[in-house]
């Protein structure tokens, strides 16, 4: 089966095929840094690293620019409001991104582009558009994209540009243009953008928000790519917008195939601060609930599904990665010479199939998911029949890792809470060590050491014996 997505341009699945044989280039719209990213932003970014994981997977060589918008009206009014300069303002929101990336194990971009970096190659674009007769200046100096003058206007959201034509106001720029539907691809300096502004040829002022992914998307992965991401809030206006600039300018394709996630839910209701419920990456993990499982409830439901979180959805990831941990203890225990048996090895290759099988469907991970824990089901069947070798050990083990190369939730360490671990079973590992220690078998002593570290447990060893605390 060859890999397929639902491509939002088109409305239909299609096979995937790069440009490049065996290359894909990617771009994902990434934070608007006014403010830290919620955990509505991640269920974005994590999709897009199970996309990028999966291709990895396949064999194709990825690169990812993912933007990072650090120039826009919501910053400029707060660093106006805080008497901030912008850099000062923005840095500690791009610093907590980045950790929040790192905490959910997602796989850095090859590039993160910051918009503030690129304003001349944003100036250019809209210069050629100037000369294109695709934007025009009005008298207080800002610049538009004139959509009239782009026939394909309308395509990524299935609009109809006699509509746009004559219809009423689709956004609110806040300034003076020709059509209501215009946009702003250069907004000229005003007296409350304070210091917030860059002298250019097309004069005083700063980029539109459009215009910045088109500038930076094709100056790292050229004029025509792979794959564009973002959330369903991004298709209209600012993908259809992203189109109509790049196209217009260049003449050629922009993005291939689009991909879009929708949105997540927080208790059934959209997070929004006047609700109250805007939840944050460390406000999870403030309460208790380990990295892992907030990754794993993020891609455990289909992309193209809307996602209802809740505390109830993560008390379940952890009750289903504490499974897995469980699985993967007893297979630690498992000390006996020998080849893989036949059984096993068809439990392995029946789970590697359906997981591919699924994910090739436009990353359909539930049925992924569900692969992994039949296998696991059906081994320990087979366990209470047939004393397991270290071939099956291995075995399991091997396509156990080449599955978390995608979902990234399986040996990245923090599973389970130390409170899970009962006294006697930390007790039963630690005199397990001590053989391994009197048997001078450091390296399984520091495997077992390390393992409840990872659960939260810190060993201490002292003349008198090694006892433990919980961290």
């Amino acid at each position: 089966m060859s890999m397929v997505f639902y491509n939002t341009l088109t409305r239909k699945k299609e096979a995937f095929i790069p440009l490049e044989k065996g290359v894909v280039k990617m771009y994902t719209c990434g934070p608007t840094v006014y403010n830290h990213a919620h955990i509505g932003n991640f269920r974005a970014y994590i999709f897009e690293d199970q996309l990028k994981r999966y291709l990895k997977y396949k064999g194709f060589s990825v690169t990812q620019v993912m933007n990072i918008t650090d120039v826009d009206d919501k910053i400029i009014r707060n660093c106006s409001e805080k008497k901030m300069p912008l850099e000062e303002y923005t840095r500690p929101f791009k610093e907590s991104f980045f950790k929040d990336l790192d905490i959910l194990n997602i796989d850095k971009a090859e590039v993160f582009p910051a918009a503030t970096k690129h304003i001349g190659d944003m100036v250019k674009l809209i210069q050629s558009l100037l000369d294109k007769g695709l934007a025009y200046r009005t008298d207080d100096g800002n610049i538009f994209f004139k959509i009239t003058a782009f026939p394909r206007y309308g395509r990524l959201q299935n609009l109809n540009p006699e509509n746009l034509r004559s219809g009423g106001r689709v956004e609110n720029d806040e300034y003076e243009k020709e059509s209501v539907h215009d946009f702003a691809l250069w907004k000229a300096w005003k007296p409350e953008d304070g210091e917030v502004c860059w002298n250019t040829p097309l004069g005083k002022g700063r980029p539109g928000w459009h215009i910045e992914c088109s500038a930076m998307s094709m100056k790292y992965l050229g004029e025509t790519f792979d794959i564009h991401t973002g959330g369903v809030d991004n298709i209209f206006p600012h993908h259809e917008n992203e189109i109509a600039q790049s196209e217009g300018a260049t003449g050629k394709p922009f993005a291939r195939y689009w991909l879009h996630c929708e949105h997540l839910l927080w208790d059934g209701e959209k997070m929004s601060k006047s609700l109250g419920n805007m939840m944050y990456i460390r406000g999870l993990t403030d309460k208790g609930y380990s990295p892992t499982a907030i990754r794993y409830a993020l891609l455990s439901t289909h992309y193209r599904q809307k996602l209802n979180f809740s505390l109830t959805l993560l008390d379940q990831s952890e009750k289903s990665l504490k499974r897995v941990d469980d699985f993967l203890f007893e297979l630690d225990q498992i000390h006996k010479e020998g080849p893989v048996h036949e059984m096993v090895k068809k439990e392995v290759d029946r789970m590697l199939g359906k997981f591919e099988d699924a994910m090739d469907d436009d990353l359909n991970i539930s049925p992924a998911l569900a692969s992994v824990f039949e296998m696991i089901r059906r081994i320990n069947r087979i366990k209470t029949d047939v004393p397991m070798t270290d071939g099956d050990k291995e075995s399991i083990l091997a396509a156990l890792k080449k599955v978390d190369q995608v979902l990234g939730v399986i040996f990245s360490g923090n599973h389970q809470k130390s409170a899970e671990l009962s006294d006697e079973s930390i007790e039963a590992r630690i005199a397990e060590r001590d053989e391994a220690r009197k048997n001078r078998d450091w390296a399984r002593a520091d495997v077992i050491r390390d393992e409840l570290l990872k659960a939260g447990i810190e060993l201490i060893d002292r003349k008198e014996g090694t006892t433990f605390r919980r961290k």
